[in-house]
């Protein structure tokens, strides 16, 4: 399979740190971006490489040559005036017989691309998408998929973003060459707005989401961050094969305003510091995953639509604070019946319900993690059950020190105050 690279921006964001240099060609560990691009792309088998270049392009041309130094070869398509970031698919459209990666070229990855191929062609998809959670979601377009991973809307930034999940492109895409079928002439074109945007309506747009590191490098900001993620060893620690750390949340009274049942996305408030805590978390390298109990769908009170817009809301009220989730996981079942309107497919009594393990089990198995270097935290005596009974370390939120219930574990004033005093970089 090729792999297209977009290296020929001019980079106007990040030149107070690049200069006269190509940002993909900025340093991190003696490595250019590319470098790690391609060594980590090397690593999943792709040896076929063509580089779009544009602005200072012979810097790149004389980094990489024809490939050989690193065991791969590669071409490039050099632009004599800026195409955006899709015109030149379509000067090389006729090379592009095949499926095909395209990567955005300012950004540093880790990733492992069999499982994002395999998806791809599973779902015999046009376009599949890598998407992650951010910590800038307010200022990021918000890919919007369903519950078989198919994009159904994609928000621009000045959209209203507070009911749906925080899920961004990551900068790497699966394609087809039917994509570039309605273009001909090679003119600027803009990859989300021109190519894959439109695409939407022939139900063959899917997301492909990972907790695996993707992060952009376009500002001095963030370049920053990449350096400090890069020597904390953080890249490694999002590895599918790597046994990861996690912080198991609560959802109410833990990160958001315990109102009793909450059954619209519009009653609910993060708890003060909740924001701030979760992004101390993501920035030392734990998983975050909320475990949540929520009775209102077997109670009837609320539709799975309604709780995965209260879930959106939860999300973007993070993002605000620089804050994200990783992954949710949430139980819908009550095993009482009684209630008016409830719905008898979900009373029964589950293995999922807090507080018994099964949803930080499932977590585990399906991001592997250590659930012994992993904690539980919540403000409720099943929580520290559930922690326990999946052999979490727990920590129990009260805001006026009562203990959890005769159960051994530590007590904090609040998610804040659990952070502060135990989660380090």
């Amino acid at each position: 399979m090729k792999v297209i690279i977009m290296a020929g921006g001019k980079g106007s964001r990040i030149a107070s740190v690049s200069g006269e240099k190509p940002k993909s060609l900025l340093k991190i560990g003696g490595k250019s971006i590319l470098e790690h691009q391609i060594e980590n792309l090397k690593a999943s088998g792709f040896r076929d490489f063509t580089l779009v270049i544009g602005h200072l392009g012979k810097q790149i041309e004389k980094h990489l040559g024809d490939g050989s130094r690193l065991g791969i070869r590669v071409n490039y398509y050099r632009e004599d005036s800026p195409l955006g970031t899709a015109g030149a698919l379509v000067a090389l459209k006729d090379e592009l017989k095949e499926d095909f990666l395209l990567i955005n070229g300012d950004i540093l990855f880790d990733v492992d691309f069999k499982p994002f191929v395999d998806f791809h062609f599973k779902k015999k998809a046009l376009a599949s998408l890598f998407t992650h959670p951010n910590d800038h979601p307010f200022d990021s377009e918000i890919v919007v998929s369903d519950k078989n991973d198919l994009v159904t809307d994609w928000l621009k930034k000045d959209q209203n973003r507070y009911a749906c999940k925080n899920r961004v492109n990551a900068g790497l895409h699966l394609l087809s060459p039917r994509v570039l079928d309605s273009f001909s002439q090679v003119k600027p074109l803009n990859l989300d707005r021109d190519l894959l945007r439109p695409l939407l309506d022939t139900g063959r747009v899917y997301a492909y989401n990972s907790i695996e590191y993707v992060k952009d490098m376009g500002t001095p900001q963030r370049y920053e961050e990449v350096k400090q993620d890069f020597f904390a060893g953080r890249l490694a620690q999002r590895r599918l094969g790597v046994k990861k750390r996690a912080i198991f949340l609560d959802r109410d009274g833990t990160l958001n305003i315990h109102k009793g049942f909450i059954k619209r996305a519009e009653d609910l408030e993060l708890l003060p510091g909740a924001g701030d805590a979760v992004a101390k978390i993501n920035r030392a390298g734990y998983l975050t995953v909320l475990i949540t109990n929520q009775a209102v769908i077997a109670r009837g009170d609320c539709s799975l639509e309604e709780l995965e817009r209260i879930h959106g809301r939860l999300e973007c009220l993070l993002g605000q604070d620089g804050a994200f989730l990783d992954a949710l996981y949430f139980c819908p079942h009550h095993p009482d019946a009684g209630f008016p309107g409830e719905r008898p497919e979900y009373k029964f009594d589950c293995q999922c319900r807090k507080p018994k393990p099964g949803m930080l089990l499932e977590a585990a198995d399906d991001l592997n993690i250590d659930l012994a270097a992993s904690y539980m935290v919540g403000d409720s005596f099943r929580d520290v059950e559930a922690g326990l009974a999946a052999g979490c370390k727990t920590a129990y939120l009260s805001a006026d020190g009562e203990a959890a219930g005769g159960l051994n574990t530590p007590v904090y004033k609040s998610l804040h105050d659990f952070v502060n005093k135990n989660i380090r970089p």
